[in-house]
């Protein structure tokens, strides 16, 4: 039996994939949750093949739960807003079903997960890839069974930590296992620049920057911290501030 899990905050989006769902006997709908958080919960405890997701529900978005997850199932999002689609496929959603779908729609994409998933019982399970939407407003991270939402807004910089980002804020940091990279594509360049290899600096908390050692520099922080800064930092800096 194949184990499915329904994620979307309307009742009546829910029964309808139920109700569809009776035409594939051999997928068992194991729990059916009304936000992210209930979805996180659910997929942890049951481990499903296959999700049904909607994308803004309260709480956390659909891609943001998604972050939270090591090992995400086969996703087929649904939802009624067609501007996600690109950000789903790039996601490696299984299909996209925009509301409201028919019968028909929606067995050709489950036609298309069944097959996806014979063809990978030779090629071997293909992970999917890491996504959230562009020019993030919030960071969405786990401190042990809690989740905490970080508003964009309250990060002073990020910091590489081996296979992790630390994101310091105002009220401590916060380990995130992403990578700079996957942050400084993320984030609005006109408010974090990668200052150094291994820092991403909110170019609002400066309060100067000062010469270091030879061709470096330090940016002196409002609350006093001090952030190393490269040459080629500094002079993504200066095209940022204008200087």
């Amino acid at each position: 039996m194949i184990k499915a899990v329904v994620i979307d905050d309307e009742p009546l989006a829910r029964m309808v994939v139920l109700e569809y769902l009776q035409a594939f006997p051999q997928v068992s709908v194991v729990a059916e949750c009304g936000d992210g958080f209930e979805g996180l919960k659910a997929i942890q405890q049951h481990q499903p093949s296959l999700v049904f997701l909607d994308i803004q529900m309260p709480k956390i978005t659909g891609f943001e739960m998604l972050e939270l997850l090591d090992e995400p199932p086969s996703i087929i999002f649904t939802t009624a807003f067609d501007e996600y689609a690109i950000k789903a496929f790039e996601a490696s959603a299984v299909d996209y079903l925009l509301k409201p779908f028919s019968q028909e729609r929606f067995s050709k994409a489950m036609q298309k997960w069944l097959q996806l998933q014979a063809a990978q019982q030779t090629q071997g399970y293909q992970q999917l890839e890491e996504h959230v939407p562009q020019q993030q407003e919030r960071i969405v991270v786990k401190i042990g069974n809690n989740i905490r939402i970080i508003p964009v807004h309250d990060i002073v910089y990020l910091e590489a930590a081996d296979d992790y980002v630390k994101i310091h804020t105002a009220e401590g940091h916060f380990l995130k296992n992403k990578t700079m990279a996957f942050f400084e594509k993320q984030l609005d360049a006109n408010q974090f620049v990668r200052v150094h290899r291994s820092y991403l600096l909110a170019v609002r908390h400066i309060s100067r920057i000062d010469p270091y050692e030879r061709e470096s520099f330090l940016a002196i922080l409002r609350n006093g911290q001090q952030v190393p800064v490269s040459k080629s930092g500094y002079t993504r800096l200066r095209e940022v501030l204008g200087m």
